[in-house]
């Protein structure tokens, strides 16, 4: 393992999904990031990243969460989140809302901090320098590349990285990997049908795959095509790729 900028302190960015309904992840990033020897704060200021407002066109309404994550995070030289959805908003969304506003003074705020944020699997390889976190997970796995973490957020292969260095693990590929799952936030509610379509597509691959979990880096779309896999009583379980990471031997999966 090497590690260049060991001791940095770190502003974890839980985001709001996971906040309330996955809180085993932002756990595991504190967990893998203390195991690296990272300092990790937790800003309570911190809020929404604004994107649902966003994508559904209520920009004013979106506006305050973008300066409220200014004021949360703009002290930091280091922040990282859990999911390429959220991180991608923030990169894209954050500026385009400040220049919307006409407000030069929070648009230079907004780059300072933009260029700041970082998806968990970048800090790792990218500002770390780590691929080995000294994971150990026993299981065979495929993985889900979500829409934003790919094509937003621009993770690239960062996640196969660190999982190919995971010890134990049996790592399939999954077909068609990079189409949708069909959740897209507000897209699955206006479009229902499209969306269990495309998500059972999505879960009938995974099934193919014989894997016993499937990995994803954004919890939104594991929710989704979770649901799906529950429905048939696959036996498959969907776990966060930081969940993964933070498993040492010795631990319960």
């Amino acid at each position: 393992m090497t590690i260049h900028t060991q001791g940095i302190t770190v502003a974890l960015f839980a985001t709001c999904i996971n906040d309330v309904m996955f809180p085993g992840t932002p756990r595991a990033v504190v967990s893998v990031l203390e195991r690296l020897g990272c300092r990790v704060e937790f800003p309570l200021d911190q809020t929404c990243c604004g994107q649902m407002f966003t994508n559904t066109g209520y920009f004013d309404a979106a506006l305050p969460d973008v300066r409220n994550y200014v004021k949360a995070f703009s002290r930091y030289d280091y922040i990282v989140g859990p999911s390429g959805s959220c991180i991608g908003a923030v990169r894209h969304q954050h500026p385009m809302l400040a220049d919307y506003a006409k407000d030069a003074k929070l648009a230079e705020a907004v780059d300072e901090v933009v260029a700041k944020t970082y998806d968990f699997t970048e800090l790792l390889v990218d500002v770390l320098g780590v691929t080995d976190v000294g994971a150990y997970f026993p299981h065979r796995v495929t993985y889900h590349p979500t829409c934003h973490s790919v094509r937003v957020a621009k993770v690239g292969d960062r996640p196969y990285q660190l999982l190919s260095k995971v010890k134990g693990i049996d790592l399939v590929p999954l077909e068609a990997a990079d189409q949708c799952c069909g959740f897209g936030g507000t897209f699955s509610v206006k479009n229902p049908d499209v969306s269990v379509a495309m998500g059972a597509d999505k879960a009938r691959h995974v099934l193919d795959t014989g894997a016993e979990y499937l990995v994803a880096g954004d919890n939104a779309c594991l929710m989704h095509i979770g649901g799906l896999l529950h429905r048939e009583n696959s036996g498959v379980k969907t776990i966060h790729l930081a969940e993964v990471l933070a498993h040492t031997e010795g631990a319960a999966a």
